[in-house]
């Protein structure tokens, strides 16, 4: 399943992707990438919104407790506990959480605006978001294209500009921390893929703003006479209209670098 087709059909399509050769590729770059973006985010709840599980060791290293994951539609087998939501209309309680992630979120969702303002919303004061997405600007983007009118998964998505992006996060009150290019080679599977390698290595010194997916990472900067410091010791509840205690932390299960959608469980 590939297509884009369909309410929320279009990430349940991007976490098959991810099960190509290409998608293992660009989601191994991903996981190295938001290992480093994660390195040094603290705090009580990670929320990933849209896809599934598909960096289950590289969230279960984070110095986050507790890891929430919420997809755009119903699992289709045991996955761990999950609230299932609509990205532009999620239930969770305002100044709720402290970190998150949103792996290629604005490439599929309806209305990426709305699914900042999200963000937001439910972000704390010094909260962090971290986007993955397609960028426009790059070889990915000039085949999108070509291959748009397939309606197949990830050309079928909305690519995106890192200038866009940022600007939208500037008018929501965020100020860019990290911003990374990754993927500067074509997406070319096989053999000549492989021969177009050497394209990461230059593109990174040669054209820094064109890799085929970006990472941004944001803090969500309130203006306020006093300064606000974090607290962990009395926390909003996670859901809005109602409470969750999260459970004890469990290690995520399921497939690493080979396997980047494998289900793991996630604490809520």
């Amino acid at each position: 399943m590939t297509g884009c087709r369909g309410p929320g059909s279009s990430f349940a399509s991007l976490e098959h992707w991810y099960r190509t050769p290409l998608g293992r590729e660009v989601a191994a770059r991903e996981g190295d990438c938001l290992m480093e973006l994660l390195h040094d985010t603290f705090g009580y709840y990670l929320v990933q919104i849209g896809v599934g599980a598909c960096f289950p060791e590289v969230l279960a290293a984070s110095r986050i407790r507790h890891r929430v994951l919420v997809p755009a539609q119903l699992p289709n087998g045991p996955h761990g506990l999950e609230v299932v939501a609509n990205p532009q209309a999620l239930p969770l309680a305002a100044d709720a959480v402290d970190a998150i992630l949103l792996p290629h979120t604005l490439d599929f969702a309806a209305d990426p605006r709305l699914v900042l303002r999200e963000v937001e919303r439910v972000l704390i004061a010094e909260g962090r978001v971290i986007i993955l997405g397609f960028n426009a600007l790059s070889s990915w983007g000039l085949l999108r294209l070509l291959y748009r009118s397939r309606r197949r998964v990830p050309w079928c998505g909305r690519f995106l500009t890192t200038y866009r992006v940022e600007d939208w996060l500037s008018l929501l009150g965020f100020d860019v921390e990290v911003r990374k290019q990754l993927m500067f080679r074509p997406p070319m599977r096989g053999a000549q893929g492989r021969r177009l390698a050497v394209l990461d290595a230059l593109g990174r010194g040669l054209w820094p703003a064109l890799g085929g997916v970006y990472a941004i990472k944001a803090v969500k900067r309130v203006s306020t006479l006093t300064p606000l410091r974090p607290s962990w010791s009395a926390r909003h509840a996670l859901l809005a209209g109602g409470a969750m205690e999260p459970s004890t932390r469990q290690g995520l299960s399921g497939a690493g670098r080979g396997g980047p959608c494998a289900r793991g469980g996630y604490d809520v």
